[in-house]
């Protein structure tokens, strides 16, 4: 078996906060809840990880994504090995240990069981030999420190069967409803905290490719994951925890924004052209801009155009990427779930960074490359060092017969373009031609109740500014709703993890206005898909943030007694109609 130094240096095999005590209500374990049903867990599978899980129960025989049985059985897998190497490191750290390889390769290793990210078997086999490989050295070690590790779980001692085949039945012992007689409650903040880390562990390992790390995001990750084997905890503890994920979350989306920003410059609005140029072409799709340096790199002087995709689009704001690349042109199609449809008429090559892919049609498999966290079989899957086998794919197609322009659309408002214009916005505000703020972001999907989204901003009031981020945009990313005092009404900010963004801008406007978060005519009208749209959920609930609106459905892993938690304390509401929303907002 090769070794795992990092996420980016593989070959697949057969593939080229706030205090939680007082938040928590004392009817709480008493009463019943929601959860899946034991016919439904004797099946095969059983994940309900992403908003558009199977009835939105959960899926029981394959997943909605693509996900297989066997897959799904892997990670649940790799996660409880991940748990024996977290209750490792936290007895590590109380002798002073602390391993880098081993808290990178946590994160990357979670990074690989989110939704729409790694469907690859065998590549879980690597991961979960690295996984145990990297516990056994940390106990070890942790022991020769003269350091005690108590607890019982056998995370800390299971063995490896011999075969992928064996590997999946050891698997199906540790599946989310495993434990058939869990409190419902604590069982649901239990999966909150989970897939919460796995937002988080996602920014995390995205930050750290550009360097920037915080000792203490690791940690967490290794406490909250050994916390999840830990039975003395209540569900007062696991609140605490998941609040305390938001924190370490914010950490993380600000890790990887200083990151993007030394690489490539602060983002400046820039103007995108929607359409195509005449010529060769490769599509950057996912989420990862070293990925996309190394493309451009690679395709340079070659003749070849490279447009984004999906939640590469705020790549074009990056000054430093427009400048050194001039063949980086524009952005084709729209957001994830249209890939098939968009894929299939993308004359060229592409190549899927990060999360977000979904199975391939035949008549575009051949064209279609992976890189970084992100795999599919029967897909090549490329090391950013060495992309030829996709510039090559990409000469010898077509490419694009004729120049093709549909419209220009702007990006690149992050916190520094915003607080530039602060003086216009505060005199904006003062003067009433600025009534209201609204942060519509979060996840795009297929489901038509999406479609909120979209008629909430053609109904926002003129006087009204809308912030968006992430692939939620593309429900209106073409709209044009004029300015007010020279300030475009629907500023782009960035991707998902520039929620780091919004939340400076939100910081600044308290600041200018002597009032908290909850005092300024700032609304977040969120919508949810997979796990890092959770992990930045918990980060506005940390900040005490109150009043946002969720959708399209609520999460099915969070209890009608969870949940009558976060709506008794944060006002936490499902979407209803957009009309009918914002006139509760605006009074």
């Amino acid at each position: 078996m090769k070794k795992i130094v990092s996420r980016r240096n593989f070959i697949k095999k057969g593939t080229l906060g706030l205090a939680a005590s007082a938040l928590l209500p004392s009817f709480l374990n008493s009463s019943k809840a929601f959860a899946a049903s034991k016919e439904d867990t004797k099946n095969t599978m059983f994940c309900y990880q992403c908003e558009q899980t199977l009835g939105g129960k959960g899926c029981t025989r394959m997943g909605v994504c693509g996900k297989t049985p066997e897959v799904a059985a892997l990670q649940d897998f790799l996660i409880h090995t991940l748990k024996g190497i977290s209750i490792a490191a936290v007895a590590g750290r109380k002798v002073n240990i602390s391993d880098s390889e081993t808290n990178q390769f946590t994160c990357m290793a979670m990074f690989a069981t989110l939704t729409n990210v790694e469907f690859d078997p065998y590549r879980f086999e690597d991961l979960l030999h690295e996984s145990v490989t990297l516990r056994d050295k940390m106990i070890t070690r942790v022991k020769a420190a003269g350091g005690t590790i108590s607890s019982n779980s056998d995370s800390l001692t299971l063995k490896l069967k011999p075969s992928l085949e064996g590997m999946v039945k050891q698997g199906k012992q540790y599946g989310l409803m495993a434990n058939q007689g869990m409190d419902p409650d604590l069982r649901s903040l239990h999966h909150m905290l989970l897939f919460g880390i796995k937002g988080m562990a996602a920014y995390t390992d995205h930050a750290a490719e550009h360097g920037q790390e915080d000792e203490g995001n690791y940690e967490f990750v290794h406490r909250g994951l050994a916390a999840l084997e830990d039975k003395s905890l209540d569900t007062n503890a696991y609140l605490g925890l998941v609040l305390e994920c938001g924190e370490k979350n914010l950490r993380a989306m600000e890790l990887l924004s200083l990151g993007n920003s030394n690489a490539y410059g602060d983002p400046i609005p820039t103007k995108v052209p929607l359409g195509m140029k005449k010529g060769k072409a490769i599509l950057v799709s996912g989420h990862d801009f070293i990925d996309l340096e190394a493309v451009l790199k690679a395709s340079a002087g070659k003749g070849i155009t490279v447009y984004t995709h999906g939640e590469m689009l705020p790549a074009h704001g990056y000054p430093k990427l427009k400048e050194r690349f001039p063949h980086f042109y524009g952005h084709y199609g729209t957001a994830w779930q249209n890939q098939k449809k968009e894929f299939t008429n993308f004359p060229g090559a592409i190549l899927m960074t990060s999360n977000c892919i979904q199975k391939p049609k035949q008549d575009y498999k051949k064209n279609i490359f992976t890189s970084g966290t992100v795999g599919m079989p029967g897909l090549t899957h490329l090391n950013k060092n060495n992309l030829k086998p996709l510039v090559d794919r990409a000469l010898a197609l077509p490419g694009f017969t004729q120049d093709k322009k549909d419209m220009d659309i702007l990006v690149g408002f992050g916190h520094k373009a915003v607080l530039g214009v602060a003086d216009k916005i505060v005199a904006g505000v003062k003067d009433g031609s600025i009534g209201h703020f609204f942060l519509v972001g979060g996840c795009d999907g297929v489901k038509k109740s999406r479609n909120y989204y979209t008629e909430f901003v053609e109904q926002t009031p003129d006087n009204s500014i809308v912030l968006t981020l992430a692939c939620g945009k593309f429900k209106f990313f073409k709209h044009q709703l004029g300015e007010i005092n020279g300030i475009p009404r629907l500023l782009d900010v960035g991707q998902c993890n520039d929620a780091h963004s919004a939340v400076q801008i939100a910081i600044a406007l308290t600041k200018a206005f002597d009032t908290d978060v909850n005092g300024l005519p700032l609304s977040f009208i969120i919508s949810w898909y997979e796990q890092k749209a959770v992990a930045i959920l918990f980060s506005l609930l940390h900040l005490g943030i109150k009043d946002i609106h969720i959708g399209p459905s609520l999460p099915a892993f969070v209890t009608p007694n969870i949940l009558n938690v976060l709506v008794k304390n944060y006002n936490l509401t499902p979407i209803g109609t957009a009309e009918g929303d914002l006139k509760k907002i605006l009074g």
